[in-house]
């Protein structure tokens, strides 16, 4: 099966393929690079922050999968495949989970036509994230999702690409009102840090690519509206449930030193009562 979209340019940065090559990925052109070398060159140890939000989000999917009984998934702004995708850590635990990526980066449709090959319990949707309608009544979300179960909607890294006019509470909002009780929504998000490590970040983007707003603990709170944030609420990603058994924790479990970028990416856990 293809998915139809617009061709791959390489001549303009992508933000899913910056976000592939600071990861130490292969899908990405020079042009991603020079954009990545920024962070990497002019903001040493930027590249924690994708580590952090990639970890937090292996670790809630395990959650919801064995805490509740929620087996379907909608992954908004997926971004291109890495290790630990959002179905092969759903699917490790409960093989009959389904999930539905959405994404309108042309590379990552192209990377979505393999996982539709191997896997018949997921989908690839073409849509934008700022237009959840078209998502939720997209044929193949209609196919794989069943409204009337309770659903986990990932926002991962994606809400701090949408700038302020263009209503990122009201895409939380619009999945809230249109998923069951039960329901939950996984959120991370770069959070303002008021240094100048922060500012520079955030220029580079909207220099970049016209988005990216950083946003204060209150804000990220507030983007779940209505929703019940689950322990330990809006926390730095690292602190987000770790795997205290790992070797950055100590044997009494107590917290290891963050570094400033490891601050700059939270993450958090709601659920629709």
């Amino acid at each position: 099966m293809t998915v139809e979209g617009p061709s791959i340019d390489c001549t303009r940065p992508s933000i899913a393929r910056v976000y592939d090559y600071l990861l130490g990925g292969k899908d990405n052109y020079a042009v991603d690079r020079e954009v990545g070398d920024v962070f990497l060159r002019d903001l040493p140890g930027s590249v924690a922050i994708a580590f952090a939000n990639r970890a937090a989000l292996t670790r809630a999917i395990k959650e919801i999968v064995t805490t509740t009984a929620i087996r379907q998934f909608i992954d908004l702004g997926s971004g291109l495949p890495t290790a630990d995708n959002v179905h092969q850590v759903a699917q490790r635990h409960a093989p009959e989970s389904r999930i539905v990526y959405v994404d309108n980066d042309p590379q990552v449709l192209v990377h979505g036509c393999a996982l539709l090959e191997q896997n018949d319990r997921t989908r690839v949707v073409r849509a934008d994230v700022r237009a959840p309608e078209d998502v939720r009544t997209h044929p193949d979300t209609r196919e794989l999702i069943d409204f009337d179960r309770p659903v986990a909607v990932i926002l991962s890294a994606v809400l701090h690409h949408v700038n302020d006019e263009e209503d990122p509470a009201g895409i939380v909002r619009y999945w809230r009102d249109h998923v069951p009780s039960g329901s939950h929504f996984f959120v991370s998000h770069f959070r303002s840090g008021h240094n100048p490590e922060t500012a520079e970040a955030e220029r580079v983007l909207q220099q970049t690519f016209g988005r990216g707003r950083w946003r204060t603990d209150e804000e990220i709170a507030s983007l779940l509206d209505g929703l019940e944030i689950l322990d330990p609420g809006i926390v730095p990603a690292p602190l987000w449930r770790p795997d205290t058994t790992g070797n950055r924790w100590s044997a009494d479990g107590a917290q290891p030193e963050l570094s400033v970028w490891q601050h700059l990416i939270v993450a958090g856990l709601a659920r629709k009562a």
